[in-house]
């Protein structure tokens, strides 16, 4: 396989109403495993579709060294194709078949090209993606979330593109799919430039590249070296403020300093030219040279000042925003070992099968457990949170809910108004607390000034999340309970982050449905549970 590699050269893109999104952006991506990341917004899908030629800028341009594989984030596709079609497979299936039906039409050779193995690296490729049981003629409407982006990244592999771009490859994908994915990846050998906010997943990244205002950096190293890049720049940044803060101070002090003697030695002076008795034309000119001297000195000063201000100033600058959550919340306290839920026997049917099997589902979670709960992509994780909240009423089986202090968040985070503000959610949630003591708690969500009063129909799902969970974690009574439901899907790496300060300072039990290995072990889980073929089980944490 060629050097592949991507560059970019003065690259400008703007949205039809003329929003910017990048202005002379410059770059190359080598060979070699990429991972690109920025908060969401800030134009990582945009950057992908640019480059695979989905989308053209407006100035500036894309070359890319070699053939091109490119699955985006949704796959847009129809649920009448085959398997064989989505793979772009189908034409040199039927011709082979044809040829081996003793149709020796010259078109049929013409299609088949090289690919006389097609179907056996098809099959490998299947293989290798955990999609074993998938025939070359199903449907993909019979398909789960995680089967189809599985899928696309088989056609995308079949290729044998030279440059491969992902964009969040791991969405829909339940724990197993995602280190079949890891596996494939690790193996990948020519240029990959890949969206994610799988932190293990970036931690298998040869490079890391971050968009951040406009511009693209690249670290070396995996996501972990990048980090500590960031901290370290952080670091660095915070003392040299510290240092120019003081610089300036210093040299304000000293400016004071020099007035003031200057002050003096101009009333020491006009005294002692009185006293003298020297001619009045002689005083001016002496009293004149003094000023002129003050004022010569108090220029250096303001100018020594100005260039402090300008040094503190560009510190300021390259210091990154803290977009860190910390959050005092005894209110959510639960005393050691109090049953906040218990449920035996719980039977639940769903599109004509029981979930739970005949023998139900017995839990029970006591405070102030951290539990995750695993299992494959539909196994019922999420109907058991539903049975849990009191949101689904069980077939049959004994639900006791303590005190119903239980918060829910599923995943289409849906618990607040979208047509009311940020605070006006806030206030429905707790409304004895004073207008500012909400705004202070909001702020220390993120939401500050302005951004409080925002609809919640028009935040980003980070905003979004942070909203809810501020309006849940702080509202009264304040929930003993928190149900969470795949709470990282979508969001970028600052919100996930954002979201483990947040349930790091609950001090209550918490059930989340998670494949992220990463946030799992952030959030401090001390129990776990599996739940697969309508069976409950408790293995402990994942060895690894």
């Amino acid at each position: 396989m060629p050097d592949a590699a991507v560059i970019c050269s003065h690259l400008s893109f703007a949205w039809p109403d003329d929003t910017p999104v990048f202005e002379d952006l410059s770059f190359t991506v080598g060979t070699g495993r990429t991972g690109l990341v920025a908060p969401n917004g800030s134009g990582k899908t945009t950057l992908l579709r640019l480059i695979a030629g989905r989308l053209r800028p407006g100035a500036g341009s894309v070359v890319v060294d070699g053939t091109l594989g490119y699955l985006p984030q949704n796959l847009p596709l129809d649920g009448t194709l085959t398997v064989a079609e989505v793979l772009g497979v189908a034409d040199v299936i039927r011709a082979l078949d044809a040829v081996e039906s003793g149709d020796v039409n010259e078109k049929h050779f013409t299609t088949i090209g090289d690919d006389w193995d097609i179907e056996e690296r098809t099959r490998a490729q299947l293989d290798r993606l955990g999609l074993t049981d998938l025939t070359l003629d199903r449907r993909l409407s019979t398909l789960s979330g995680g089967q189809i982006v599985s899928l696309g990244l088989a056609a995308q592999l079949l290729k044998r593109p030279d440059v491969l771009l992902l964009d969040e490859p791991t969405n829909n994908l339940d724990l197993a799919a995602r280190h079949r994915l890891y596996d494939v990846l690790e193996s990948w050998t020519g240029s990959l430039l890949l969206v994610s906010h799988d932190r293990a997943l970036l931690d298998r990244m040869e490079g890391i590249a971050e968009l951040d205002r406009g511009e693209l950096r690249l670290f070396g190293g995996d996501f972990t070296a990048y980090e500590e890049a960031v901290q370290a720049e952080r670091e660095t940044a915070e003392k040299n403020i510290r240092n120019a803060e003081q610089e300036l101070k210093r040299e304000k002090r000293e400016m004071q300093q020099a007035r003031e003697r200057a002050e003096r030695r101009a009333s020491n002076a006009a005294r002692n030219l009185k006293n003298a008795g020297l001619p009045r034309i002689f005083a001016g000119n002496m009293k004149r040279g003094a000023q002129e001297s003050a004022g010569r000195a108090g220029q250096t000063h303001a100018a020594r000042i100005s260039d402090a201000k300008a040094r503190l100033d560009e510190a300021e600058r390259s210091l990154r925003d803290d977009q860190r959550i910390t959050l005092d919340l005894p209110g959510t306290q639960v005393p050691s070992g109090r049953t906040v839920f218990h449920g035996a026997g719980m039977r639940a049917g769903l599109t004509g099968r029981n979930v739970f099997g005949d023998a139900g589902i017995d839990l029970t979670v006591r405070g102030p457990e951290r539990i995750a709960l695993t299992g494959p992509n539909g196994a019922g994780k999420t109907t058991l949170l539903r049975l849990i909240s009191g949101d689904l009423t069980p077939d049959s089986g004994e639900i006791r809910r303590a005190d119903g202090r239980i918060a829910y968040l599923s995943q289409r985070l849906d618990l607040l108004d979208p047509d009311r503000t940020v605070a006006e959610n806030f206030t429905a949630f707790a409304p004895d607390r004073p207008e500012a003591e909400r705004l202070t708690l909001l702020a220390r969500f993120l939401f500050r000034g302005a951004r409080a009063h925002l609809p919640v129909g028009v935040l980003s799902g980070g905003e979004r999340l942070r909203a809810t969970l501020a309006c849940v974690l702080c509202a009264e009574p304040a929930p003993q309970l928190l149900l969470l439901d795949e709470p990282t899907n979508n969001l970028d790496l600052v919100s996930v982050g954002q979201l483990e300060g947040a349930l790091g300072s609950y001090q209550g039990a918490f059930v989340v449905v998670s494949h992220d290995e990463r946030f799992l072990a952030g959030i401090g889980v001390n129990r776990w549970l599996h739940l697969t073929d309508g069976t409950l089980t408790e293995p402990g944490p994942p060895q690894n």
